[in-house]
């Protein structure tokens, strides 16, 4: 229960924090003697902030007289009668023993980020700072541990990860003319920026066990004006970057490494990112370690790095201020953005931690599905994280009666991503794509994320899916 405790001489702020970690939206309130005295919820603290209550106000200020609570021994019915939300339950010298919550329908979307760290503290520091554009110690602080986490010497923050990925190929000098090798089964943003790049993408299939770029697929694809490949870590899966890398060593090419739904994972125990000329990252708000939006471009090459800022900041001129060396963008992370991101790469091996316990509780439940197959996890050299959890069911009528069940339970499901060749803007780049057609029609993504451990009997609900014939 202590993590729904306030004193009523703490302040909005310190109210925030708590609502913050408990993820249910209210604190209970007490008074010196450990009574409870009131119940606050964020909208009350919104609406407090809008009536001018400043983030160091008492909450004692903005409480009401009266508010919902229950005794214990109430029976069910009236605590269903009075609920509002949640319900803290006291005894008879109102101390709070428990607490009672009402849902009328379970819902768990596809993924929600974890928030239960320093967030909400770091955010507020950047805000009351005032840095909230792209300058602040939070985005130094951010690109300076994000690359040394992946073994990487610089690390360039970005709006987000296809601008991520678009600063890699301008860096590199990837142009019109030029040939990008990508991975038929990816989404779109990897095929997209090569396209912003004006350069010429050739897709080519995936591993059948991986589900990753095939190598054996890039080497039939490489020609003379082939400058690139970008190996996407799908759904958390590493790639094969020995063959990768000898590849592009053995053609003069580059890698940029797609490591947007793989932070963590790693490949003979060196983390993705740490093999690319450059490595790129998207934080979206469904990704493993979020700021809402953003990316980041990491490299070990003076040049690059360089290179990239120059070309994120405007094309501006590092020591000449408003003269521009080169046509560049704004591609900026914001402070604010950073000190999220910055609080999530404090807690990121805990979620990672968390994420696989909930894709082995899957495992172990759906096993006894006929047909069903996970992602594979004992592949040589390979250490996949979870991002999501995804599965394929060859059986187009048993993936159906399973999305069903799933729906009928408030989970949320989503299919593979459509590969690219199978869409009219992209199929004309399409070099090979027999694996990818295959897998994507029968696979689907499970929703999976730290959170998920409030809802303690999800184990149970799934366990009506081993009767799925």
């Amino acid at each position: 229960m202590k993590k729904f405790i306030s004193n009523k001489e703490d302040t909005l702020l310190k109210a925030m924090e708590v609502i913050n970690k408990n993820q249910h939206g209210v604190t209970f309130v007490v008074d010196i003697n450990n009574k409870l005295c009131g119940v606050i919820t964020d909208g009350d603290i919104r609406r407090a902030l809008l009536d001018n209550y400043k983030l160091d106000s008492k909450i004692n200020k903005i409480m009401k007289d009266d508010f919902i609570f229950a005794y214990e021994g109430d029976s069910i019915k009236e605590k269903l009668d009075m609920c509002n939300r949640i319900t803290p339950i006291v005894n008879r010298k109102m101390e709070i023993i428990d607490y009672f919550e009402y849902k009328h329908r379970l819902h768990f979307p596809i993924t929600e980020p974890d928030l239960i760290g320093n967030e909400y503290k770091y955010l507020t520091d950047a805000f009351l700072s005032s840095f909230i554009s792209s300058g602040g110690e939070y985005v130094n602080k951010f690109e300076r541990n994000f690359s040394k986490y992946i073994s990487k010497k610089y690390g360039v923050s970005t709006s987000n990860g296809t601008t991520a990925l678009h600063l890699a190929l301008l860096a590199l000098d990837i142009k019109e003319g030029d040939e990008v090798i990508v991975p038929d089964l990816t989404f779109a943003a990897t095929i997209n920026a090569v396209l912003h790049a004006k350069a010429t993408p050739v897709i080519v299939d995936i591993e059948k066990d991986s589900w990753c770029i095939s190598p054996d697929e890039i080497q039939k694809a490489i020609t003379l004006k082939t400058k690139a490949i970008i190996p996407v870590h799908i759904y958390g899966q590493p790639c094969d970057m020995d063959s990768i890398m000898n590849l592009a060593k053995i053609n003069n090419l580059y890698v940029i490494e797609d490591c947007a739904e793989a932070h963590g994972a790693k490949y003979k125990n060196k983390k993705v990112g740490s093999f690319g000329d450059i490595s790129c990252f998207s934080f979206f708000g469904n990704k493993i370690l979020t700021t809402g939006e953003g990316g980041m471009c990491l490299t070990d090459s003076d040049f690059l790095n360089e290179r990239m800022r120059v070309l994120r900041d405007h094309g501006m001129s590092k020591s000449k201020k408003y003269w521009h060396d080169m046509i560049g963008y704004n591609y900026r992370l914001t402070n604010i953005q950073a000190a999220v991101g910055f609080a999530q790469l404090e807690k990121i091996e805990l979620v990672l931690k968390n994420r696989e316990k909930y894709e082995s509780m899957y495992r172990s439940v759906l096993k006894c599905v006929n047909g069903i197959k996970f992602q594979e996890n004992n592949l040589k050299h390979r250490k996949k994280v979870t991002w999501l959890v995804p599965v394929i069911l060859e059986d187009e009528k048993r993936m159906k009666v399973l999305v069903n069940k799933l729906k009928g339970l408030g989970l949320e499901s989503r299919p593979f991503f459509y590969p690219l060749s199978m869409m009219e803007i992209y199929k004309k780049y399409t070099f090979s794509n027999k694996e990818s057609l295959r897998l994507s029609g029968m696979g689907l993504l499970l929703p999976v994320y730290s959170n998920l451990s409030r809802l303690d009997n999800i184990r149970m609900k799934l366990i009506n899916f081993n009767n799925i014939k």
